[in-house]
């Protein structure tokens, strides 16, 4: 859930920071980007170097380092994040978020964030219990804030009560449930088929084709990202997933047939996006077959049609989505196809578009619904096209 996030860690004055270091630890351990902004009353209680040490960026302290030169643009850091912590805060600093003060680089990146705000106290028992504390967390609220509750425990005061900032696992939980809240496609079950086939004449040569995976692994992490539970069918491919996936190898259509017949019927969402070999030799040499007569003659048969197959099991509660590589009458036969093979999306790509098809970063795509609806998308990279096809899916959901 946090892969690749870029978040912000604001970490205020108060002996609870010690625990920053952990949560910064937790954060990129889960592929995080971590930015820290720390206030000057926090670098009492720890300091930047060891923050830059785990975060693996520079520690951000004022908004101008006269030693330096370097101006903190507190706007490019705010608009940066996906989602903002500070953990822990003060009862200083929740004074200036609930008023709107801005007097501090981490105020000023809060006031210029568009990302959620995440904020967990750290303060002793009298001043969480506090009518002005207690109206600041209400007013830091209904800004759209999210607060991560205090604990009760043993306090530095030697006090007990309430008022210990969150553990950094309890954190890094309430943020990952938090987006799990805004993920469409969590706890769907999806199978993506990626890359092409190899099929064997002999224990050397095969007949492939050029595909290499690039948009069945874009699709696979595109819903990955949206919380889906994927299972990755892949021919050989040098492609590597962003997520941690159910991945299968196959290498020939056979092998891709058998693994998708056995893992349909337990998803809800498929995407054939493999280029599939049309034939495979009727025969393969167990030994390299010598060059040795001037002409060669391989006989072949065709494979079986694994998206027709499928879209024979198919039930009312599947979506099956297929792809068309056309080089002519494009439209004519990605819409036959649609039909016969029982899809409810079909993904056009022509090899006339340049910097579409095979090997390229980009692509270029018409999806065609059971109703013949046309949606025609523009030149975007496969990051993108993926997130128009599970955009599209979304839309039958």
């Amino acid at each position: 859930m946090l892969k690749d996030k870029n978040i912000i860690l604001g970490v205020c004055g108060s002996i609870a920071a010690y625990k920053s270091a952990t949560l910064v630890r937790l954060l990129v351990k889960a592929g995080a980007n971590v930015k820290i902004i720390l206030t000057a009353d926090a670098a009492n209680f720890i300091t930047p170097l060891t923050l830059a040490t785990l975060s693996k960026n520079p520690v951000y302290t004022q908004y101008f380092e006269e030693e330096t030169g370097v101006w903190s643009n507190h706007v490019e850091l705010g608009l940066w994040a996906d989602y903002m912590i500070i953990a822990p805060i003060s009862a200083n600093t929740l004074a200036k978020l609930a008023s709107g003060l801005c007097d501090n680089l981490l105020t000023a990146v809060y006031l210029s964030a568009k990302c959620p705000v995440f904020f967990a106290p750290a303060m002793d028992l009298d001043m969480w219990k506090h009518k002005s504390t207690r109206q600041n967390v209400k007013q830091v609220l209904s800004y759209g804030n999210l607060l991560i509750a205090p604990e009760k425990g043993e306090l530095a005061s030697g006090l007990f009560g309430e008022g210990r900032m969150a553990e950094p696992e309890t954190i890094v939980t309430f943020l990952v449930n938090e987006i799990k809240k805004d993920l469409p496609f969590l706890s769907k079950k999806v199978l993506v088929t990626a890359g092409p086939t190899f099929e064997a004449i002999d224990p050397v040569r095969f007949i492939g084709n050029h595909s290499s995976g690039k948009m069945g692994f874009a699709i696979a992490d595109e819903f990955a990202r949206l919380g889906a539970d994927v299972t990755l069918i892949s021919g050989p491919t040098s492609a590597q997933s962003k997520y941690a996936l159910h991945r299968i190898n196959i290498v020939s259509a056979a092998e891709m047939l058998g693994a998708c017949l056995k893992e349909f019927a337990g998803n809800s969402i498929t995407v054939m996006s493999a280029a599939v070999a049309d034939y495979t030799p009727v025969t393969t040499a167990d030994q390299k077959i010598k060059k040795t007569a001037s002409e060669f003659s391989l006989e072949l048969k065709k494979t079986e049609d694994i998206l027709a197959n499928l879209g024979q099991r198919k039930t009312a509660d599947q979506i099956l989505v297929g792809f068309a590589l056309e080089t002519e009458h494009e439209e004519e036969y990605a819409k036959a196809k649609l039909v016969k093979k029982n899809l409810d999306l079909i993904v056009l790509n022509s090899l006339n578009d340049k910097g579409a098809g095979f090997k390229t970063d980009t692509n270029k795509i018409t999806i065609f619904n059971k109703a013949f609806e046309k949606t025609v998308f523009e030149m975007k990279s496969k990051t993108e096209v993926a997130q128009d096809i599970c955009n599209e899916i979304l839309k039958l959901i």
